[in-house]
């Protein structure tokens, strides 16, 4: 594992902090980020909660601007969301009334696609996730992973060069993470997305990225930009997997330790 040297970048975070007003004070979300992150390239931030993960993720989505500072796609300011980046969310935000592949065609009709179109494009995508069985179900009728899948399938349908993924895998079993994880790393090694990833599970950023970004408990900084030279695929057990993995624990053990403090300290004062 050696630090980053960075190269153009698809996604430039520069001096970006988010204030929120809490109590007639003002808390820093974020504090002084700076982060680039290369066309292709899949990265984690990592970090306990509170630290502003999804915060950052946000900012990059256009959902909530930084207070201060800059982010920038390709060169272009982000003032608001936009078709050049795709967000994965942790609950699915799937339409219930709708089957798996009206929910994926539902940002082609919106783009004004033709019907031609729009069907082979879904057909593709539902040949490229394994989800031709499901596509005239509902996502009742579909179990957690097989909802993420079409999630995912709707994010890759508008063809975005950037996928935002705000602990996509967080609320399934440990099995059908592992699988969808592989699943992810297969669409990423075939189209080649710029990823943005939030997790706080330290094996999941180490088996996805190239890059670990972990994050300060608040006010959210990066406390270490890391790559993992680790081949792919990769495996879990091995030496030097378990030795990055000790390696990041006790860097978020640190932010963690610092966390239940400042809520000691905040529970004596009150």
């Amino acid at each position: 594992m050696t630090d980053m040297t960075h190269t153009a970048s698809h996604i430039s975070i520069q001096g970006v902090h988010k204030v929120f007003q809490s109590g007639g004070q003002d808390v820093y979300a974020l504090k002084a980020i700076d982060l680039e992150i290369p066309r292709g390239e899949f990265v984690c931030l990592l970090g306990p909660s509170g630290c502003g993960k999804s915060t950052l993720l946000n900012a990059v989505a256009g959902f909530s601007l930084p207070s201060s500072g800059a982010i920038t796609v390709e060169g272009a300011a982000i003032s608001a969301p936009g078709p050049d980046r795709g967000m994965v969310f942790q609950e699915y935000a799937l339409f219930p009334w709708m089957t798996v592949e009206q929910n994926i065609a539902f940002g082609l009709q919106i783009k004004g696609e033709t019907k031609a179109a729009i069907q082979a494009k879904v057909g593709s995508l539902l040949e490229l996730l394994h989800l031709q069985d499901f596509r005239k179900r509902y996502p009742k009728d579909l179990s957690g992973g097989m909802r993420q899948r079409v999630a995912i399938a709707r994010v890759l349908a508008l063809d975005s060069p950037i996928m935002l993924m705000d602990e996509p895998f967080g609320a399934l079993d440990a099995l059908t993470r592992r699988n969808l994880q592989d699943e992810l790393l297969r669409l990423w090694t075939e189209l080649r997305k710029t990823i943005l990833f939030v997790t706080h599970s330290i094996e999941e950023a180490l088996y996805l990225a190239d890059r670990t970004v972990v994050m300060t408990y608040r006010p959210g900084t990066i406390k270490r930009d890391l790559r993992v030279d680790l081949p792919r695929p990769r495996d879990v057990a091995s030496q030097a997997f378990n030795a990055l993995k000790k390696e990041l624990s006790l860097l978020l053990m640190e932010e963690q330790n610092r966390h239940e403090q400042d809520e000691f300290r905040g529970a004596a004062v009150d």
